[in-house]
């Protein structure tokens, strides 16, 4: 049995099943997001692929109909010298149960021996300081200034799963390090590895017995089950035991069984102090959130009265991004109090992202709502703007002032930052997770609902977003008018959705919602 570093983050209960029941999985389709993602990946490996072979010395790549092929010819190239080797396949380790490969390995110039160096097609660094990188054509590793790092603990296991393979073979660098690539493409951000040794070696063997059969797994919800293809199965086995982690997923489940508490039940009976190994969050938030899940109940208020800031013009803001390639879409719903129906009005560009059209389009954006602003305090009115979870649109908001700086109409990051900071700009995610327990979730599509709200798509949602949406520009073939229609009336559903809530909230929460005091209430008379 073999397992690679894939496995250290994954779900136990799915790495059981992925093993244990491989035939069965290669005939379910793949999740269209995973196929996303996966697909972004290798057009972001491919670039970074040409970038270094036309810039450095000493560039070999593998190519092999085989892996056993592959490793046999990344060991040639090891033991000649060759200084940078694309796509190496290590040896897989009947030993110890090893596979993997990196997208580089690179030999270091001072002690001799590889780095591995990976690819990855997600955030590796962010602006701030204290990063540890290095150039791409010098290994040279310095403290940069303008970079801070992004934590990634599946970069940083996947390189010290690499180095104790290229450590197997004798050919690892003295210095414990690995570096990763990540989007975008600015530098190579250097791991110390010494650092993440000791949980890598722990997980390893865990998952490593789990894979053998060898430890006993059972199903627990967690943040990945949402694409996994075994969800299907674990979701009914799951509610028929009232398994915890329904209401409190990850590693909270983990600690409350560790205390003895396995069901929905057990949680919403629960009467002493918090567990010391509480992990994080609100365990109040959990034994309520356990309370409502028993009654039926979708909601619980937090407070006895529910407010919303309101005000004379109101705007509900929605953004739509495309990976980290840019955000393609502001969608935006006007409503003035004693004013004509509310008006959707999307800005946007179909330019294939990146495109610099974006800059365009943003601007027109951040022209239109500062004017509906302005327009508002010369009526003598007041304005508020609404989205839902407002870390996105914040996002690619300073993301675009930063990136279209020189484009006519883009603010300036300040401009941006006064706005954002203001309470005009109002997160409607927030309000709701300030005044109610939410057992089944937080997110828009869960919480609309209980306001009567419904989108008008079926599929509508942001993983099948991203396929509309290269269906949309023509990443595979012609540009497809009907998916940009499609995108149009989901982001307008989105918006419509926030007013809706809102709205609620306003009108009829605090009748239709019961608090924690009196859900428990009715139930002893009961």
């Amino acid at each position: 049995m073999l397992i690679d570093a894939g496995s250290l983050t994954r779900c136990r209960h799915r790495l059981y099943l992925d093993t244990a029941y491989s035939s069965l999985l290669r005939r379910e389709p793949e999740n269209p997001g995973v196929r996303q993602r996966r697909e972004a990946a290798q057009t972001h490996r491919e670039a970074v692929r040409a970038m270094f072979a036309s810039d450095v010395d000493g560039w070999v790549e593998i190519d092999a109909p085989d892996a056993r092929t592959a490793a046999e010819r990344t060991l040639a190239a090891c033991k000649r010298g060759d200084r940078w080797i694309w796509n190496a396949v290590l040896p897989a380790e009947r030993e110890t149960g090893r596979r993997g490969r990196s997208e580089m390995l690179m030999l270091d110039p001072e002690g001799g021996g590889y780095i591995p160096i990976i690819v990855v097609n997600h955030k590796v660094t962010d602006p701030g300081r204290g990063a540890l990188t290095t150039s791409f054509t010098e290994w040279a590793p310095t403290v940069d200034a303008s970079r801070k790092v992004r934590s990634q603990l599946r970069d940083a296991l996947r390189l010290a799963h690499l180095y104790r393979m290229l450590d197997f073979e004798g050919l690892a660098s003295p210095n414990a390090v690995g570096g990763a690539i990540g989007y975008r493409a600015e530098c190579i951000l250097v791991h110390d590895l010494t650092s993440v040794f000791a949980e890598y070696d722990a997980r390893f063997a865990d998952r490593l017995s789990v894979a053998r059969g060898e430890s006993f797994t059972v199903p627990s919800q967690v943040s990945e089950c949402r694409s996994c293809s075994w969800w299907s199965d674990c979701e009914p086995q799951l509610e028929a035991n009232r398994d915890v982690s329904l209401v409190a997923s990850g590693s909270r489940a983990d600690a409350l069984r560790a205390q003895g508490v396995s069901t929905i039940d057990e949680l919403a009976d629960w009467t002493g102090a918090e567990p010391e190994n509480w992990p994080f969050g609100s365990f109040d938030d959990s034994v309520a959130a356990a309370t409502a899940w028993r009654a039926g109940v979708p909601l619980l208020r937090r407070t006895d009265v529910v407010t919303v800031r309101r005000a004379d013009v109101e705007v509900d803001v929605d953004m739509e991004s495309y990976q980290e390639h840019g955000a393609y879409l502001w969608g935006t719903l006007l409503t003035e109090k004693g004013g004509p129906k509310p008006v959707y009005r999307g800005f946007v560009t179909w330019d294939p992202l990146p495109t610099v059209d974006e800059g365009r389009s943003f601007a027109e954006f951040w022209g239109w709502l500062m004017s509906k602003r302005a327009d508002a305090a010369a009526q003598g009115k007041t304005f508020a703007a609404y989205c839902y979870s407002r870390q996105a649109e914040d996002k690619w908001l300073l993301d675009s002032a930063r990136r279209f700086g020189d484009v006519p109409g883009v603010p300036t990051e300040a401009e941006i930052r006064e706005f954002i900071d203001s309470d005009q700009w109002v997160d409607i995610y927030q309000a709701v997770s300030d005044q109610f327990i939410c057992p089944n979730g937080k997110g828009l599509k869960k919480i609309a609902p209980v306001a009567g709200f419904h989108w008008r798509d079926d599929e509508a949602g942001g993983e099948a977003s991203m396929g509309w949406y290269r269906d949309a520009v023509g990443y595979d073939a012609e540009p497809d008018p009907t998916q940009r229609e499609r995108l149009l009336v989901y982001n307008e559903d989105d918006v419509q959705a926030t007013k809706v809530l809102r709205e609620w909230m306003s009108d009829r929460a605090e009748i239709e919602i019961p608090t924690m005091e009196s859900l428990r209430a009715g139930a002893s008379r009961a």
